[in-house]
């Protein structure tokens, strides 16, 4: 009891990110700390999202398509109040508020890699179904074949929707940001994300896929399926 106690003062003198530690579990574990951060309904998935960078509300909502305006203020407000997230307005001629991670947000990457390959080793797991074109970027990044990777060279865009990206393999990492796709060795265009994962991760062939949703390789299309083979599921353990 007097650990108790003195814990619960040293803790209440400390910063205000801890002074929401102990509303859920009463526990001084991080695991529980972590919970009490992100745990709600649809906040890890707003995390997730920001990866790449800032985005407006209504990017967001695209993005999450079956969240509710409400709720995803809810999530937003508690993740800022959190630390987790921060908002600003961007300069003129735009003037739009935005959403972008802060430091300790974007920390959370890892939990995000891990607990999406933990789950990808389920085989009530399903990689045919709809997702965002962030998550694909971040599964890519998580489901990578470093060796492999680490023998590939080339630049290869992606633009889904009106959403571009250009990931740049260096050594056994894979980089990808938000950019234009000019210049690029390969180019995927597709509708949405999960187009493109079902060539990378559900094994459908590619030329089904251009012939049926809209999908084109352009570029050098060797190259772009080479780098599509450096990505796959971990086999089940459950």
């Amino acid at each position: 009891m007097t650990l108790h106690k003195v814990t619960k003062n040293a803790t209440s003198r400390g910063s205000s990110a801890v002074t929401g530690h102990g509303r859920w579990y009463n526990d001084a574990c991080g695991t529980a700390f972590g919970l009490e951060v992100i745990g709600e309904r649809w906040a890890l998935l707003v995390v997730r999202e920001l990866m790449l960078g800032a985005r407006r509300f209504s990017d967001l909502r695209a993005s999450l398509p079956d969240i509710s305006a409400r709720v995803l203020t809810e999530r937003l407000q508690a993740l800022e109040a959190a630390g987790v997230l921060a908002r600003r307005t961007l300069p003129p001629p735009g003037k739009a508020q935005v959403y972008e991670l802060t430091a300790w947000g974007l920390a959370a990457e890892p939990l995000i890699q891990e607990l999406g390959r933990w789950a990808a080793q389920s085989t009530a797991h399903d990689p045919r179904l709809p997702l965002s074109a962030v998550s694909l970027m971040l599964s890519m990044r998580t489901m990578l074949d470093r060796d492999a990777c680490a023998a590939f060279t080339g630049r290869i865009g992606f633009v889904i929707g009106e959403e571009s990206f250009l990931a740049e393999p260096q050594g056994r990492e894979l980089p990808i940001r938000r950019a234009e796709v000019d210049g690029t060795d390969a180019v995927f265009r597709a509708p949405s994300a999960d187009v493109i994962a079902a060539g990378i991760y559900a094994g459908v062939p590619w030329e089904e896929l251009e012939a049926a949703t809209g999908l084109a390789i352009t570029g050098d299309r060797a190259r772009a399926l080479r780098f599509a083979s450096l990505f796959s599921l971990p086999p089940p353990l459950a």
